[in-house]
């Protein structure tokens, strides 16, 4: 018997359930105070783990491809471990550990599905060892944190290249994660999109439009968004990898379908983009062995949380909330959003914390510009930067009402809107404007 680590667990769970009652999310400090009662808790609880382990990476989609993951192995009759809440910096992942752990300190899980941030593979990969690991895409993100995206493909492969065994389930529409996955000479399963779905004639901000292996410029014969797409290099021969899953019949609208080996899946989400994290989940539960006869039945019954197109109800309002922090997710939001057509209205909450990256001079490559059609009926900006989110509005011509207090915000398109709001937030602000719409909730009860 392991008297520290039992500590370490009694102690993590304490927090846990502290901050909770507190009503502040607690995570990392549960993870925190794991750790700094006994420091290899993370490895030895991770050992532990009966089967395999899965890390989801990428920019964009990580949290809701990791959630689901996990519900589709819990589907197939499997116990998982996993960071629900997005905590995936080291904290955040030895708190889903000790969190999970039996109060004797062991841990009784089949599989971990664990989300980690890229720049933190290199504390956390050598502490789990990961059998699987699945990627979604690599977007410029937080450029004052993360750097250049050049930097953080390195860290990846530097990092993937010390679980050699480990399997890289990757996007292969998109150049720069395909050929980071190929580069790194682990076994590769790919998935993506073959046929063109919708028009794609914005101007996008295209990451990766050079080829990472001779530098010659890519060519495209089209665009799903950003740089994702059906590409090769015309000078040495690199080009997007033929998909393992391959996601046919796509149909994006008021609910989303696709057909992948022979098998419809269908979903009540808004967002093309969610077709990736659909397809990411069940290459991933496929890949480990699984029939994945279920996965329809897991859909049905998976509810996004934590901010990813989350649905809340107050006073007769439909509420969505959803996490916007990065030009290529943010583009992905308002079509989304456009993607329904009755009247709305829309709050925008920028913040600018540490978290959050304190340079938000990406707003000015999102396209805007695409929130002029007649369905918005107004949009509100909120948070910390408020006013350069106003400021960004007004050059492409887009009247906006200031309100610094998201609260309020939300409580006047409530009290005086069209009865359909979307409220896109960066990182920071996602957590305080959960709980405001949770309280919401909760006042007509």
């Amino acid at each position: 018997m392991n008297i520290r680590r039992i500590a370490a667990v009694w102690a993590a769970k304490a927090a846990g359930f502290i901050c909770k009652k507190m009503g502040r999310q607690g995570v990392t400090w549960a993870g925190k105070i794991a750790l700094k009662i006994y420091p290899p808790v993370l490895r030895e609880l991770a050992s532990e783990v009966r089967r395999d382990i899965f890390v989801v990476c990428g920019t964009n989609g990580k949290t809701t491809t990791n959630n689901m993951l996990c519900a589709a192995l819990e589907a197939e009759g499997q116990k998982v471990i996993c960071n629900h809440t997005g905590s995936n910096m080291l904290n955040g992942v030895v708190a889903a550990f000790v969190l999970g752990a039996k109060l004797n300190g062991h841990m009784d899980a089949d599989y971990a599905c664990i989300e980690a941030d890229e720049a933190s593979t290199k504390y956390i990969f050598p502490e789990i060892r990961p059998d699987y690991m699945v990627m979604t895409n690599l977007f410029r993100d937080q450029l004052d944190r993360y750097g250049e995206i050049d930097i953080t493909m390195n860290i990846l492969e530097t990092m993937i290249k010390t679980v050699p065994d480990m399997k890289v389930i990757v996007n292969g529409d998109d150049a720069l994660s395909a050929y980071l996955a190929m580069d790194s000479g682990n076994p590769c399963v790919f998935y993506g999109i073959s046929q063109p779905v919708m028009k794609n004639d914005t101007n996008e901000i295209r990451e990766g439009r050079f080829c990472k292996k001779c530098g010659e410029k890519l060519q495209y014969s089209f665009y799903h968004y950003s740089q994702l797409g059906d590409y090769a290099c015309p000078k040495c021969g690199f080009k997007r990898p033929e998909p393992d899953f391959d996601a046919e019949d796509v149909q994006v609208g008021d609910r989303l379908s696709f057909r992948v080996e022979n098998r419809l899946i269908s979903a009540n989400y808004k967002g093309f983009y969610n077709v990736y994290n659909i397809l990411a989940a069940y290459a991933g539960v496929r890949t480990a062995g699984f029939s994945a006869e279920h996965f329809k039945d897991m859909l049905k019954k998976f509810n996004p949380e934590n901010g990813r197109m989350e649905q809340f109800r107050i006073q007769g309002t439909g509420v969505t909330l959803n996490l916007a922090k990065n030009p290529a997710g943010f583009n992905q939001n308002i079509s989304a959003v456009m993607q329904d057509t009755a009247p709305k209205d829309v709050i925008i909450a920028i913040n600018d914390n540490a978290q959050d990256g304190i340079d938000i001079s990406w707003l000015w490559d999102v396209d805007f510009d695409l929130f002029g059609g007649e369905s918005i009926r107004s949009i509100t900006v909120s948070g910390i930067r408020c006013q350069d989110m106003r400021l960004r509005l007004k050059y492409v011509d887009i009247p906006s009402v200031l309100e610094p207090d998201v609260e309020k915000a939300i409580r006047d398109r409530v009290k005086d809107g069209t009865g359909n709001l979307y409220v896109l937030v960066n990182y920071t602000a996602l957590f305080a404007t959960r709980n405001i719409l949770k309280k919401l909730e909760g006042e007509q009860k």
